[in-house]
This record gives structure tokens, sequence and C-alpha cells, in this order.
């Protein structure tokens, strides 16, 4: 099979025509490349530019969860709190509380149906958009309370792609979809090993690093995001942010904490910032 063929054909079909673009001076539209969005609106104002780039990065990265398990907050297409406890109230508050500053006015997927008790709590707290795999009848209605809310069903929604591409100006730029976490056995390079649920935390932090803009820290506790350091052309910035954010929203969390970096690191002073801070494990992809 052919992966990269002379030349690629890429089909698309208008949905809506958006209010606006990136900003207001710029003109946007939605198109789909095959039959069916999979999105339902059940409720708000028409959805933005803006809104299906934080819909499908939040999508992409609660498909990366175990079936109806976790929570994950997005702003500006990256993820500021995640979490992938089985316990839908326990998800979301871990989430939240990673950076319940940056999640404000963010989106919002949960990788299950919205019960009535979580319907509440939602409504303590301003998000453009909530996604879910459906809503209870009850907690519909309290949803609905809230005039400026975006609410969305994905259950219909499936990612399917199986290429990536960046249009840059009169080319493109195309790649396969990162879908792998971890293909190959962990390579335990220092003298302490890490524990069985060091591990599998490491393993969710590894996978929520990849959703986060480079260079990307991601610290957590168990299966929950404690601090996400994001976009920084400096690695040793993006540990400082990750471990400030944990110290100002979940300092008792920080300690026992592990971090997974998107990329090796090439100075010890990253490392050692986020060991002054209490991380106790490290991962990251070699380099």
């Amino acid at each position: 099979k052919i992966k990269f063929p002379d030349k690629i054909t890429i089909y698309g079909k208008l949905v809506e025509k958006l209010r606006y673009g990136e900003n207001p001076h710029q003109d946007g539209s939605l198109y789909i490349t095959n039959n069916n969005l999979g999105l339902i609106k059940l409720h708000g104002k028409s959805l933005s530019y803006n809104n299906y780039n934080d819909i499908y990065t939040a999508l992409e990265i609660v498909k990366s969860f175990n079936k109806n398990t976790g929570t994950v907050i997005v702003k500006h297409a990256n993820p500021c709190g995640a979490s992938s406890e089985k316990n839908q109230m326990s998800s979301f508050k871990n989430a939240l509380e990673s950076d319940p500053i940056s999640s404000y006015g963010g989106v919002v997927a949960i990788n299950s149906v919205i019960s009535k008790k979580l319907a509440y709590e939602l409504n303590k707290i301003f998000f453009e958009i909530i996604l879910s795999k459906g809503f209870e009848r009850d907690a519909l209605k309290i949803l609905k309370k809230r005039k400026n809310i975006r609410l969305v069903d994905y259950s219909r929604f499936n990612l399917s792609h199986k290429k990536h591409y960046q249009f840059l100006g009169n080319s493109f730029l195309a790649q396969n979809s990162n879908n792998i976490l971890l293909n190959k056995k962990l390579l335990i390079v220092s003298k302490k090993k890490p524990s069985l649920k060091q591990i599998e935390s490491l393993k969710f932090a590894f996978n929520i690093c990849k959703f986060v803009k480079s260079n990307a820290i991601v610290l957590a506790n168990n299966k929950s995001t404690i601090g996400i350091g994001s976009g920084q052309p400096s690695r040793l910035d993006s540990c400082k942010i990750a471990t400030s954010k944990a110290l100002q929203f979940v300092p008792d969390k920080i300690r026992s904490s592990v971090a997974a970096s998107d990329a090796f690191f090439p100075f010890p002073d990253g490392i050692e910032e986020l060991i002054e801070s209490g991380v106790e494990a490290i991962i990251q992809p070699g380099g």
C-alpha cells in the first residue's frame, strides 16, 4: 500500500459558513470529508472557528481514554486539565482543579452520559461548550438554564482520519495521525525503579503530553493532571509553568507526582526543576 502517492485529492463538503474565522476580520467555514459530522448541537448559539478547533482537540484526547471514562478541559487548543478516573464526578473535579483559572470559558468534554449530579456542578462554572456522549433528561434541563452555553452530543462522532495535513500557502505537509501511545518497552535508566502505580501515571501523563503544544511538560498524580506547561520555546520554562500551576492549585498533590515530556531534556535544569518541586518519576521519549 502506498502511504504517500504522487497526487492527492482532498474532498470537502460545506457544512456551514461560520460567523468569522480565527479573528473577527477573517472569514471562516466548516467542511467535512465524509457524509456525517457526528456532532449534534442540542442548545446554544452557533459554533465558531475557534470553538471547532477546541472541540476537535478535546475529542481527540477523550477518544484516547478507556470507553466511558475521563474528562478533559481545553482552552485555545491546549488541555488545561484532564483526568481518566472512572468516577464521572471525581474525573471532572480533578480535571478542573488542575487549572481552574484557565478552565474558565473553555471547552469541557465528558467521555460519558452526563448525570443530573454532574450537571449541577457544571453549571457552577462558565464553559463555552459542554461535550458529552449524551445527557440525562434532568441534566439537559439543568444545563439549558444557561443561555450562552453550547451543549453538544458527540456519541456519533468518529475519529476515522488516518492522515494529518498542514496547509502552508500553496503547499501542504502530510503525515500519519499520531494515534500510538507507547509502542516500545519502557527503558528504566535510573537506579531507582518506578512502582507499577507510577508507571500507570507516567503512561497517562505521556498520553496527555501528546496533545499539548511543544515544548510540553505534564505533571500528573495518579490518572489526573496537576500542572501543564505548554508552547514554550524553552523546555525549562515549560517545567516552571507546570510546577508553578501545581503548587498554586493542588500543592498537596505535587509530592509523589510524575512528569512527562514530549521530547528529551537537552540539559539537567528542567529535570532538576521537576525533582525540586516533588516529582518522583519522569518519562521522556529519548533523543
